[in-house]
């Protein structure tokens, strides 16, 4: 069997009013990201992952911040059209870890639907979705409250043919 690794790390500024999006949540804060697209930082660190691992580029290739045509897009679709490019390929996916570090709001009541959302748009078991949250204990941009960072690692193989 072959299997490869994908890293992949976002980061995207927060300001007031706008919405917070996380693995196709809404979560309830008074900042959101800054972004060209809904800005899902947890979304475009997998799918750089993933687009990494498969030796495919980045998500900015595939889906630049200068097209119009992603001008406020949900993240979702960009998964899932990432994923369409690696199946082509004739790559799976394993299994994804990742953190969010955001120092407010707390989020761990909104994992558990971030997790089915991604296993739903990734066709794998919601078992192989890790999502963890943590501080910088009010540390750099993000214990400020300016910005919000993830890193995602990601396992995928070879699909077999029979």
């Amino acid at each position: 069997m072959t299997i490869r690794v994908g890293f992949g790390y976002d980061v995207h500024q927060l300001a007031d009013g706008l919405r917070l999006v996380l693995g196709g949540v809404t979560v309830p804060h008074t900042k959101g990201l800054v972004a060209h697209s809904d800005g899902d930082v947890l979304l475009h660190s997998i799918t750089d992952a993933l687009l990494g691992a498969a030796n495919m580029r980045d998500i900015g290739f595939h889906f630049p911040d200068t097209d119009g045509a992603y001008k406020g897009v949900d993240s979702r679709e960009l998964l899932k059209k990432s994923y369409s490019l690696l199946k082509q390929k004739g790559w799976l996916v394993e299994n994804i870890d990742s953190t969010i570090c955001l120092q407010k709001p707390k989020l761990k009541d909104f994992i558990p639907a971030m997790q089915e959302n991604i296993a739903t748009d990734l066709e794998i078991d919601i078992d192989a979705v890790s999502i963890k949250a943590t501080t910088t204990e009010k540390l750099g941009f993000v214990g400020k409250e300016e910005g919000v960072s993830v890193y995602a690692v990601v396992l995928i193989k070879k699909a077999t043919t029979k």
